[in-house]
């Protein structure tokens, strides 16, 4: 009888239990993710998620407490010298359960169980870092692309000054024969009237 006992029985007897767990447990901190039942994932998240608190502190004791509950010396080596570096500021919350639907055979629920800081989906800090590479190079290009156009401008712009001189200095030409033409006209007039006005005279 279960006696209000809270945690999942899995049905098996305890040694079996306990070897399945820690061989989920293996397979887990060698994958990073791996794909269960998700009454399996949730009992393995409960067991794992201490033993990862205690690779933070990098001990002969605690090795020797992980290596009591997982029983392979290679996942104590890599929990300890890789996983632990990775989740030093995460301060628990270790895995995440994934549901995937149901197994064909047996309709049973499945789910993905990984330790969430290994996941490049989800996991937000990668891509900010990404982000910001991308924005570093984008300035330096658009700078190029600045650098590349600005002095075909200023070798366009005095051409222009260059070439609005000749046309303001064929202005005054065209001014000058025609003030002087009528100038010309003006004095053929007063001179032609003088005259007239000394013949009347005689």
């Amino acid at each position: 009888m279960r006696h209000g006992k809270k945690f999942a029985h899995l049905g098996r007897k305890t040694p079996h239990r306990k070897y399945m767990l820690a061989n989920m447990a293996c397979s887990l901190i060698e994958h990073k993710s791996i794909n269960t039942t998700v009454a399996k994932a949730k009992a393995l998240k409960r067991y794992i998620e201490p033993l990862i608190t205690k690779s933070k502190n990098d001990s002969t004791h605690n090795r020797r407490i992980v290596f009591s509950y997982l029983k392979n010396k290679y996942a104590v080596t890599e929990l300890f010298r890789d996983i632990s570096v990775k989740i030093a500021d995460r301060p628990g919350g270790y895995t995440r359960i994934i549901k995937l639907g149901n197994r064909l055979g047996d309709n049973a629920s499945m789910a993905m169980i990984e330790l969430v800081d290994y996941n490049t989906i989800y996991n937000t800090g990668d891509s900010k870092k990404k982000t910001r590479r991308r924005r570093k190079s984008t300035k330096k290009s658009e700078s190029v692309q600045v650098e590349e156009t600005s002095p075909v401008v200023e070798e366009a712009a005095p051409v222009v000054e260059e070439a609005a001189p000749v046309v303001e200095e064929a202005a005054p030409v065209v001014e000058e024969t025609s003030t002087n033409d009528s100038s010309e006209n003006k004095e053929i007039e007063t001179k032609s009237e003088d005259s007239d006005k000394k013949e009347s005279d005689s």
